[in-house]
């Protein structure tokens, strides 16, 4: 079996070994500098002091935006059903077993942030294919809070800290979320019951963004993953959660460690949504829109396979935040849609990582593909993978340098678009569009009654941290929550109003 990309880098190294530089010349010593007789200063020469002192400054990186808190584990995905008639894609041929790797994350936290805060969760899975890497970057949700690539950098700026205070702030939040009406299907998902999972292990995982199958005969389908798992649906109420946060920061890092660790090898199932092309022009909701599922009455699942994770991390730090996830690696059988927000982050992945690690991030083990790599790509920080001298630098040429062979080259996923014109302006509606149609939904049609009352309790408790000065806000608050349902509304307004508000956050 082809050695694991992610293992390329373990160092064997012998008991009792000689300690070495990093350029593997002996050491004199593990515990003492040099130093200029008894009390004298210390001298320039002492290159082991000073390469430990240099590599210590730079052993981080800089953290992910966003998603910086999180871990994962290395797995295997089966292909256990025949979908051939959906994709092409190696992966997904029945039979198949293909090497991967999951990382987990909250999205708004730092790098040292509680696990169990209130916030969706990243479902990153990175699958080693013979085709080259394919990357799923993914939520515990089906859906996202926006629907526009260009609001992103808005939406997490008024997620994460106040400038002045350094501190997190509800009103920020809920400024952000009541001016942006779209946001309402994913807020009632992050304050109901699946806002807090208990584990990573016991929550399921979304593609959230629908892509493109495409099979051997260039018939093309759009497609949702959705990731079920095999532990069942656990969560924290706000209270537990709470409590967690005090006393373990790590718990969903060290439940996944531990558990793997133990044998108890977590497994999601993959299922398929499926529309026919022709299809998607006239369905009820924009099957583009990252705001809006799809029903599963009008698109039922389709089984592919199982997830399984088997297998720790053996460097935190080379194997987990140095990996990277783009959607920009994607295999034969598979394409882009026109989903404003995917087609943002086919750009903005590979950039924020070439920023974060390096131009030549792909090179690391963790990153690196199983299938060989023919590319003009040349120099660049941390370079360490090189076209031999006699291959050609630069396309065309005369040498028999790499050339593009349409034979064996695949669609990334054109489709038909409506005009050709320039376009600035929102998802084209379908019939049953709104921004809280599905939030009604899910709050009259999927929660019970005591499913109902968590979600109320815990918008309360979350906007009661909002000054009550700010009656503008808060009255936008209550409107928010009454577009969904106006018991909804009501049962908010009222909770808070009655709630003991105590030390309220500053917007400033």
């Amino acid at each position: 079996m082809t050695t694991h990309p992610a293992d390329r880098g373990v160092r064997n190294i012998e008991p009792k070994a000689p300690t070495t530089t990093d350029g593997g010349v002996p050491v004199p010593h593990d515990e003492f500098s040099a130093q200029v007789g008894r009390q004298g200063p210390q001298p320039l020469h002492d290159f082991y002091l000073i390469e430990k002192l240099a590599h210590f400054n730079r052993e981080n990186v800089p953290e992910r935006l966003p998603h910086a808190k999180g871990s994962g584990a290395f797995g295997e995905f089966e292909t256990t059903e025949d979908i051939s008639d959906i994709t092409c894609a190696g992966l997904f041929q029945k039979g198949v077993k293909t090497p991967m790797l999951a990382r987990f994350s909250t999205v708004a936290g730092e790098k040292g942030s509680p696990d169990t805060w209130r916030d969706p969760r990243g479902f990153a899975l990175k699958f080693y294919t013979e085709e080259g890497n394919y990357d799923m970057v993914g939520n515990n949700t089906p859906i996202f809070f926006i629907r526009d690539a260009i609001k992103f950098p808005d939406f997490i700026h008024s997620q994460r800290r106040k400038n002045g205070s350094g501190l997190r702030n509800h009103a920020m939040q809920w400024d952000f979320w009541t001016l942006s009406p779209e946001s309402t299907h994913q807020v009632t998902w992050l304050m109901g019951d699946r806002g807090i999972p208990r584990t990573w292990r016991h929550m399921d995982g979304f593609s959230s963004h629908t892509y493109q199958m495409i099979n051997a005969e260039g018939v093309r389908h759009w497609v949702k993953f959705h990731f079920k798992t095999n532990q069942g649906i656990e969560f924290f109420t706000q209270d537990e959660a709470e409590r967690k946060d005090g006393e373990n920061a790590d718990f969903h890092r060290e439940d996944l460690w531990v558990n793997i660790r133990e044998g108890n090898f977590p497994s999601w199932d993959l299922h398929l949504q499926v529309m026919p092309v022709d299809e998607a022009e006239n369905y009820r909701f924009n099957p583009f829109d990252l705001t809006k599922t799809w029903s599963q009455k009008d698109y039922p699942l389709r089984k592919v396979g199982t997830m399984t994770l088997n297998r720790n991390p053996e460097s935190h730090f080379a194997q987990i935040e140095q990996a990277a996830f783009a959607p920009t690696n994607i295999v034969r059988g598979i394409g882009f849609s026109p989903d404003k927000m995917l087609l943002g982050r086919v750009f903005a992945y590979p950039d924020i990582h070439r920023y974060r690690i390096g131009a030549n991030y792909q090179q690391l083990p963790v990153n690196s593909p199983l299938s060989p790599v023919n590319s003009y790509s040349k120099e660049g920080h941390m370079q360490y993978e090189f076209n031999h001298p006699a291959v050609a630098e630069y396309h065309p040429n005369s040498i028999d340098g790499p050339t593009a062979d349409p034979a064996k080259a695949y669609d990334f996923g054109a489709w038909d678009a409506e005009g050709s014109e320039i376009f600035r302006g929102d998802v084209k509606p379908h019939a049953e569009d709104t921004d809280q149609a599905q939030a009604t939904t899910l709050y009259r049609e999927v929660m019970d009654d005591a499913a109902r009352e968590r979600l109320q309790n815990n918008i309360a408790g979350h906007v009661s941290a909002i000054d009550p000065s700010e009656t503008d806000l808060l009255e936008r608050v209550y409107a928010y929550w009454t577009a969904v349902d106006p018991d909804l509304g009501a049962a908010v307004k009222t909770k808070v109003e009655a709630s003991e508000r105590g030390t309220h956050r500053l917007r400033d």
